[in-house]
């Protein structure tokens, strides 16, 4: 039996939690364990050979529980493989996705000691019936690509398996 791997996700409106399920799904088909949990009710890494971490982007910053969750495990984290997902532009033009992977990595930065094995940046949501004024009048947008999100998964998969196996 291997260890499994977890994919811990920060959110606000759900987006982000839906993309961390369709990653665990992916691990799962290559014969991962992998449970999908909020990053602010983890208590310990302890039972984890890997961990996917899902965070957010809102206004130029990383969900606050993602940094938390690094915070708080960041012993843990530096002995294991940790891949991160950003969720963020509403677009997947180049400007849009490079904004939030360079705050992504700003995020990251504080946290030299981790092994990331992939960092990736996804499209985000806006869903204005889920935001309070002035965003609710934003458009509805969903600039998430599903397949490029299963490809990652998949990159994911095989960069924590020789450690779960």
């Amino acid at each position: 039996m291997t260890s499994p791997v977890l994919v811990a996700y920060a959110t606000k409106a759900g987006s982000t939690r839906e993309v961390a399920e369709v990653v665990a799904r992916t691990l799962r088909e290559h014969g991962l364990e992998a449970d999908v949990r909020p990053a602010g009710e983890v208590g310990t890494l302890a039972p984890y050979a890997g961990v996917v971490l899902g965070a957010a982007i809102y206004m130029g910053r990383v969900h606050k529980d993602a940094r938390r969750f690094l915070r708080s495990h960041r012993a843990e984290l530096a002995d294991r493989p940790l891949a991160v997902f950003g969720m963020g532009p509403q677009s997947l033009d180049d400007d849009d996705v490079a904004a939030s992977r360079a705050q992504l990595d700003h995020a990251l930065a504080s946290f030299p000691e981790l092994r990331l094995a992939t960092v990736a940046i996804f499209g985000g949501v806006v869903d204005p019936g889920k935001l309070r004024f002035p965003f609710n009048r934003m458009p509805a947008t969903d600039a998430r690509d599903w397949i490029a999100i299963r490809n990652w998964a998949d990159a994911v998969a095989n960069a924590v398996t020789p450690i779960a196996a």
